[in-house]
């Protein structure tokens, strides 16, 4: 079972993959840098909800909606941030350590808005 607290660490990674990877994740990976840093390069199968959008009160995208979140962003500032707001608006919210920079420096995939290879830009 996929529990989040308060106060629970930040994922690294390597958990934020097992977490999100696979056939039926057990929680969403949820992106909340902005357009142009998205369109560059992301995780592939990650969803996209910038936290300018979140903080200005824009609902989940629908396959959010309901599910445990692993909030990612560039570096992980963002992510923490909107693991919060998300955290005190009711959802299941754990942030990313060290954010796309270190799922790159990981060697994992990273995909543009095309599918094809993408950058952390």
């Amino acid at each position: 079972m996929f529990l989040f607290r308060r106060n629970t660490p930040r994922l690294s990674v390597d958990e934020a993959r097992v977490r999100t990877g696979g056939e039926g994740p057990e929680a969403v990976l949820l992106d909340v840098r902005e357009g142009p840093e998205w369109r560059a390069g992301h995780a592939p199968g990650a969803v996209h909800a910038p936290l300018t959008g979140l903080a200005a009160g824009s609902a989940l995208p629908a396959s959010a909606q309901g599910r445990p979140l692993v909030v990612i962003c560039r570096s992980g500032h963002r992510s923490r941030q909107a693991a919060k707001l998300l955290v005190e608006r009711g959802a299941e919210a754990v942030d990313v350590q060290g954010g796309m920079n270190a799922w790159a420096a990981a060697g994992f995939p990273v995909v543009d808005e095309r599918g094809n290879s993408g950058s952390i830009a």
